[in-house]
């Protein structure tokens, strides 16, 4: 599962041979439904919620609280649609979740498992919060990489060093914390081995975004970016282990 606030391809996050499948949280009514009104595109067209109301009401049954229509609740008496996503995003990037499902993720679509516990609820609430304002890039993760050896900034020898590794300039010694070489000379500084190998569906983004702009130069912008790219990686490791400490202290797996 990803999050996503624009039009995706068909294969952006699987491989070339399965398909990507999306489910918006909202639809958009567009106003008239009548057909030559559809074809007209309003501004600021109302939308409803894309969820099943035996969904919502369940889950509202379970956890107490009122369910509204759009947005999000207080999370003291109500719950909207983008509380339900964030906890569903928390419970999909938990390895516990993970682990235990396995079998199952590997013959069909995830189901989500509803907890009558309130706290819990808000907690992984917060942390696919965080978790979506990560991969959307509306926040940043601590401890961005650093890119500070001037050059021409090609992209034509990815490597990577692995803290404690022995550098490729011997008298550079070892390298302290992880380090992508995009060329003989030029690296980004300070990329743990988590982010390096983290994946998303089928690929491993680190990585990939390299290799993508191979035999070219990186412009300002991307030399920028890629920090980005590796600090929230780094920071989805950290949150995926709270989602599950979190589980862990109210007893586990399956969530009551």
């Amino acid at each position: 599962m990803f999050v996503t606030d624009r039009p995706v391809g068909q294969h952006k996050l699987a491989t070339p041979y399965d398909g990507s499948y999306i489910s918006p949280l909202y639809l958009s009514t567009n106003g008239e439904t009548d057909e030559e009104d559809a074809l007209i595109l309003r501004e600021d067209p109302p939308r409803r919620v894309n969820l099943a109301p035996k969904f919502t009401a369940e889950f509202a049954a379970k956890l107490g609280l009122r369910f509204i229509g759009d947005g999000a609740g207080d999370l003291k008496k109500t719950f909207g649609p983008e509380d339900v996503f964030h906890y569903a995003y928390a419970v999909f990037h938990s390895p516990g979740y993970r682990a235990r499902y396995a079998e199952f993720l590997r013959m069909d679509f995830p189901r989500l498992p509803l907890t009558a516990d309130v706290p819990l609820f808000r907690k992984l609430a917060a942390y696919g919060a965080e978790l979506a304002a990560l991969h959307l890039l509306r926040k940043d993760g601590p401890d961005a990489p650093g890119f500070p050896v001037p050059g021409p900034c090609t992209v034509d020898d990815i490597r990577y060093i692995a803290p404690g590794e022995e550098l490729p300039v011997k008298a550079e010694g070892r390298a302290r914390d992880g380090r992508v070489y995009i060329n003989p000379h030029q690296y980004f500084d300070g990329v743990p081995p988590e982010a390096w190998a983290f994946p998303i569906g089928g690929y491993l983004p680190a990585q990939k975004w390299l290799k993508d702009r191979k035999g070219r130069a990186l412009s300002y912008e991307e030399q920028a970016h890629y920090p980005r790219l590796i600090a929230a990686l780094a920071e989805t490791g950290r949150l995926m282990q709270n989602i599950d400490s979190a589980i862990n202290k109210v007893g586990g797996w399956p969530l009551k």
